[in-house]
């Protein structure tokens, strides 16, 4: 009999792909996978395809076509106040999870450990697992979602070489601040760790301002953005991402980029990079504001019945508190909601390393309207 790798054997399906297949089986609403339905923009549809048709459909540069490097560089400006080198300093990557591999496989070695922040995304701790990367788990306290710098601190192993953190983050919507960034990056020069920011949601704030570590200068030389489009432009099949960091750092990204995915689709490049160069401000305020609206509208109707879900700050999701529906996990507690109301959520266990999210179920709120007023319908008929 052929046996798996040790690194195979670590990464299972996960439980959001699970609840959606369960949500298929049930014919219910899946409020589980992050996939946004709000309209993808014309001009990025007629970006990609007037490539299509002026024959743009061969590889391109490794780090992604010029326009699109020049684009990310000039929303770093316009949104960040931070001059980024497109030529030295941009990789545009196979999606934002192609990103964050590229950047682990470059900086980090088998036996490395990475500090990770509590709830978190589980695409995360997988990619970290499949390259042989330990984690040290730093618990965020509910219900809004803080930290200190004695658990930071206890954190830190002679092994560990970076933190990660996710901001505007799934699944808790935690947006982290200024000042807490700079903690962060007191650990992180004390220790010389690297820090990974994930920043797809970054257009979805709606308390506070989002802040990247990349725009603190003393934090610039240890910081890798890893940021993309598919939730902003709704285009999570095109699979354009990018990361941003010192030249050295980028160098190697591009390189491990290279190797595993050669470059990003070339049209859909183009399409992403008039996106950028065309869109006004204007377009991001309405996606918020469209989203804060749905956000509010579905935690209100959770906490008429006693689902009682923390009101995140940022991204697109909701933890909720599903202890009221009895049963042995929070596996079984979403299975037995789903048979309720016909609404899938992702079982809140998928973003801890114990059992400390069983009390909770994730939702995605990046749904059409009349979506979210169904579901407040049924959220709001619930008897226990």
């Amino acid at each position: 009999m052929i046996q798996l790798s040790r690194r195979s054997a670590q990464i299972t399906q996960s439980e959001i792909r699970a609840m959606s297949l369960a949500c298929r089986a049930a014919g219910g609403i899946n409020l589980s996978q992050g996939v946004c339905d709000t309209e993808t923009p014309r001009t990025v549809l007629d970006g990609a395809r007037d490539a299509l048709y002026s024959g743009h459909n061969s590889y391109t540069r490794h780090d992604g076509i010029t326009p699109l490097r020049e684009a990310i560089a000039a929303k770093e400006f316009r949104d960040k106040g931070v001059t980024v080198d497109p030529d030295t300093e941009i990789v545009v990557t196979g999606g934002a999870t192609g990103a964050l591999y590229s950047a682990i496989m470059s900086l980090l070695d088998e036996g490395d450990e990475v500090i990770v922040f509590e709830p978190y995304y589980g695409y995360h701790v997988s990619t970290l697992q499949s390259a042989g990367i330990g984690i040290r788990y730093v618990r965020l306290a509910e219900p809004t979602w803080e930290f200190t710098d004695e658990q930071l601190i206890h954190a830190v192993s002679p092994k560990t070489k970076a933190i990660l953190i996710n901001t505007p983050s799934n699944p808790c919507g935690k947006v982290f601040t200024r000042e807490e960034l700079l903690r962060i990056g007191s650990v992180a020069e004390k220790y010389n760790l690297i820090i990974f920011s994930d920043e797809i949601y970054e257009y979805f704030v709606y308390s506070g301002t989002h802040v990247s570590p990349l725009s603190i200068p003393e934090l610039r030389h240890r910081t890798v953005v890893v940021g993309g489009f598919s939730k902003t432009f709704s285009i999570t099949g095109w699979r354009i991402g990018y990361t941003i960091a010192p030249a050295q750092i980028t160098a190697a990204i591009g390189h491990i980029s290279d190797l595993v995915y050669v470059c990003a689709p070339a049209p859909l490049q183009a399409g992403v990079a008039q996106g950028l160069m065309e869109l006004t401000p204007e377009h991001y305020h309405e996606l918020r504001d469209d989203h804060r609206i749905k956000r509010d509208m579905i935690c209100n109707s959770l906490a008429k019945v006693g689902l009682n879900p923390t009101i995140p700050d940022g991204a697109y999701y909701l933890l909720a508190d599903i202890s009221r529906i009895k049963a042995d996990s929070s596996r079984d507690r979403a299975l037995k909601l789903l048979e309720m109301t016909g609404i899938a959520g992702v079982p809140g266990s998928a973003f801890f390393h114990d059992n400390s999210g069983d009390h909770l179920i994730r939702f995605c709120f990046a749904k059409d309207l009349p979506i979210i007023e169904e579901c407040c319908r049924r959220f709001e008929a619930l008897e226990f």
